[in-house]
């Protein structure tokens, strides 16, 4: 038996409110919403990755162990139709070059400048971008 690299099919975020979050994302990103399916709501799929949102049962017990990057030509543009849409900056975070920003039930995720590579760290802790 060969073995083949496993691939991220699809990512489901759990949600209090799947109908409004799915909403958020949705504008945010361009994906329509394109089926309901019991607790699940979903987006278009794109790029061979799927994005949806379940009915959660409990709250989210503090910060995401796991986010998104989104990559933007204009991150301050993108902030303010970010907030526009429900979402809100995190002030608690220093600027590193990107903005770490919350959906409409607190999900963090960061708009990073389009085509900035990988992030990095000084020794301060401080955010730079690897080319």
């Amino acid at each position: 038996m060969t073995e083949t690299p496993l691939q991220i099919d699809t990512l489901v975020i759990d949600a209090d409110s799947p109908e409004r979050l799915a909403g958020f994302w949705s504008e945010l990103l361009s994906r329509p919403i394109v089926d309901r399916t019991g607790p699940y709501i979903w987006l278009r799929r794109e790029n061979g990755l799927g994005l949806g949102f379940q009915q959660a049962g409990e709250p989210r017990p503090g910060k995401n162990r796991m986010h998104f990057d989104i990559a933007s030509p204009d991150p301050a543009a993108e902030q303010q139709r970010v907030e526009a849409l429900g979402g809100r900056r995190l002030q608690e975070y220093t600027d590193g070059g990107f903005l770490v920003m919350a959906d409409p039930e607190g999900n963090e995720f960061c708009i990073i400048p389009e085509g900035s590579g990988s992030v990095g760290l000084d020794d301060q802790g401080h955010a730079h971008y690897l080319e």
